[in-house]
């Protein structure tokens, strides 16, 4: 876990933990703030992500929110006590930085393509910044109460964590304008029904449920496993055409070919996988 820091008035405000075979799991807490961010928040949550992608015996990680509630957006009521939206009242810092040189965004990892899987374990609340941190994982484990929606239209606080972005890229256009839109909440079945959500689990089982698949995950071989996901990364957000992504498919398909398929091809010929069995649980 993070050591807390002796100046931090919310020493615990991102909890971070790392299990021996390589899960990371990054927790939100904010209870009294329904894990809303402020700007000291959102740096720390930014950098339980960099450390989490500098370190090579992490291969999954999990953002999580503590206490029933998976995140409610931006601390509006730390917005309130600014002066200027830009400001951190606290430090005079700023927080809303151009889209350039790596610069965090205002939630703090929103931003960053991850190299490697992150799950989101969804409970309660994903609002307005909430929802579009869950937008970064590649996953979202939904518990049966959660609820998702651009609550921050009420407000007249924009979507720039990436809403307008992964959102209509996970679930559709037409969908996403329809929550872009009239800010309404959509509860997990639905959230299933539209792609929103990719597993719904009963309430209180979200972070269970996501550790389990990423046990799963840590069992694949990890450099073909993250190639692919590479690649369709890439054709949804950078290809500039359909040969281009396919050209990044095969290329970057070659290197697990040589390092990892062969020696898979080996293991299968010796018997392993053959009859529908699928690593050591079923998926």
């Amino acid at each position: 876990m993070t050591p807390p820091s002796t100046t931090d008035p919310e020493p615990h405000s991102i909890q971070t933990n790392k299990t021996p075979d390589g899960i990371t799991i990054i927790t939100i807490n904010r209870p009294h703030r329904r894990n809303a961010v402020d700007i000291p928040t959102s740096r720390k949550l930014r950098a339980a992500f960099v450390d989490f992608e500098k370190d090579p015996t992490q291969k999954v990680a999990i953002l999580a929110g503590a206490n029933g509630t998976f995140c409610a957006g931006f601390d509006l009521q730390f917005l309130s006590e600014s002066p200027d939206p830009n400001t951190d009242p606290k430090d005079g810092d700023t927080n809303l930085h151009p889209v350039k040189d790596n610069n965090p965004g205002p939630m703090g990892p929103s931003r960053m393509q991850l190299r490697k899987p992150l799950i989101a374990a969804v409970s309660g609340f994903a609002v307005a910044g909430g929802l579009e941190l869950s937008l970064l994982g590649d996953m979202r484990v939904v518990e049966e109460d959660a609820v998702f929606g651009v609550f921050c239209r009420r407000f007249g606080v924009p979507l720039i964590d990436g809403g307008s972005v992964r959102l209509q890229k996970i679930i559709g256009l037409g969908r996403a304008l329809d929550m872009i839109l009239t800010g309404r909440p959509v509860k997990a079945d639905e959230a299933l029904s539209m792609g929103l959500a990719n597993r719904v689990v009963r309430k209180g089982k979200a972070l269970e449920e996501a550790v389990f698949i990423a046990r799963q995950l840590l069992d694949f071989p990890q450099g073909c496993m993250n190639g692919d996901r590479a690649s369709a990364y890439h054709a949804a957000y950078e290809a500039g055409s359909l040969e281009d992504a396919l050209r990044f498919e095969f290329e970057n398909g070659l290197k697990a070919i040589v390092n990892e398929s062969l020696s898979g091809a080996k293991r299968f010929a010796s018997g392993e996988g053959k009859h529908g069995r699928f690593g050591k649980a079923k998926i």
